[in-house]
């Protein structure tokens, strides 16, 4: 039986995507998504700034991030989505979230592994 060193083993556990093409796609997928929670607020009547904020639960400077897709390229933290989650959220806005939490989980934005399942537990694992 082969034992693996630990600089191996975490190289295994955390794949690095290398392909720019298919990172700069995972990142025009995440912004999509999350372009879709702002049109959904919008949808909702929610067009203020400041009626935004209130709904999703978050500072405004944080709601005009989301809103304008002005994000980090790392996405939306989870306590920014736990905070949203905790709020009383128009239908569609709610399911853009969870499709959102499901689909950066599951690594279609990029991220290591330990990222994704450190991001899940967070989340999922309530």
């Amino acid at each position: 039986m082969t034992t693996l060193r630990s600089a191996e083993a975490s190289s295994i556990a955390a794949p690095t995507i290398t392909n720019p093409g298919v990172l700069s796609e995972m990142k025009a997928r995440q912004s999509a998504k999350i372009r879709q929670l702002g049109q959904a607020l919008i949808a909702a009547g929610l067009r203020t700034l400041d009626a935004q904020a209130a709904v999703l639960g978050l500072p405004r400077s944080t709601a005009w991030t989301i809103v304008k897709t002005r994000h980090k390229t790392s996405g939306l933290s989870a306590g920014s989505i736990e905070r949203m989650l905790g709020s009383k959220l128009p239908p569609r806005a709610r399911a853009t979230i969870v499709e959102y939490v499901e689909e950066k989980s599951f690594g279609l934005y990029g991220g290591s592994r330990r990222q994704q399942q450190r991001f899940a537990v967070r989340l999922l694992g309530r």
